[in-house]
């Protein structure tokens, strides 16, 4: 885990709830949940289908707000209540990355293309945003399937090239949802690795949801969230 040198948190989320409807048709997906991520920390959040890991997620990814509470990111607050703090779009582009249970990548773009426009989109130059995915791609061990199209990678690749893309723009937050739940239990386990790697060696808190109980040694906490509320695994240290 990784500290920087104000041991400012990497992400702090304050009493985060959220309901749906009102009066009799009222859902609390979400209640009063509280967490604090260091930089370098990869943390797996388990739980049952409609627990309520989906709702967390996209609110910290400042996707699906809350209806109450607080987010602060890298020290800086972000989201109050349903209240957008920062311009919301463009702070995600900036500081936070995304991989998700399909890797998602663009069908007619190449590997390196697919890393590239990430940074692209947040005006870096073409040239730069080559160099630096070319870069990503080897520290992930995918620069020899660099010019090739996603339908030529296997799966495992191509969630390596996802998380390429997601660090593309030095994100202070990585939030990955069943990135596993495609593959067989070896790949699924190199990836939990690979998210460990990333966090501790590029100072990104990583939040990954999964229902995959095999690789929990992988990660530095683990949560489990019930009838939306959140709490310690029994084998989070």
């Amino acid at each position: 885990m990784i500290a920087d040198a104000n041991n400012t948190p990497a992400v702090e989320a304050i009493g985060l709830t959220k309901i749906y409807g009102s009066g009799n048709t009222e859902v609390v997906a979400m209640k009063d949940v509280s967490v604090t991520l260091a930089h370098g920390e990869v943390v797996a959040l388990l739980g049952p289908s409609g627990a309520g890991k989906s709702t967390f997620l996209t609110a910290i990814g400042l996707i699906n707000p809350p209806t109450a509470g607080r987010i602060t990111i890298g020290g800086q607050p972000v989201m109050d209540a349903d209240r957008a703090l920062v311009d919301v779009r463009a702070y995600r582009r900036q500081h936070l990355g995304f991989v998700f249970q399909k890797a998602n990548l663009m069908p007619f773009l190449s590997a390196m293309e697919n890393v590239s426009v990430a940074m692209e989109i947040n005006d870096v130059a073409p040239r730069d945003a080559r160099k630096r995915a070319m870069e990503l791609l080897e520290y992930l061990g995918v620069a020899d399937r660099a010019d090739h199209l996603p339908d030529a990678l296997s799966g495992g690749q191509q969630q390596r090239v996802a998380v390429a893309r997601a660090l593309a723009n030095r994100p202070s937050l990585i939030l990955a949802d069943e990135p596993t739940a495609a593959l067989d239990s070896h790949r699924g386990r190199q990836v939990m690795e690979l998210f460990r790697k990333v966090a501790h060696e590029h100072g990104s808190a990583v939040i990954v949801v999964t229902h995959d109980h095999r690789s929990l040694e992988v990660f530095d906490r683990t949560y489990e969230m019930e009838d939306g509320e959140l709490r310690s695994h029994p084998s989070s240290p």
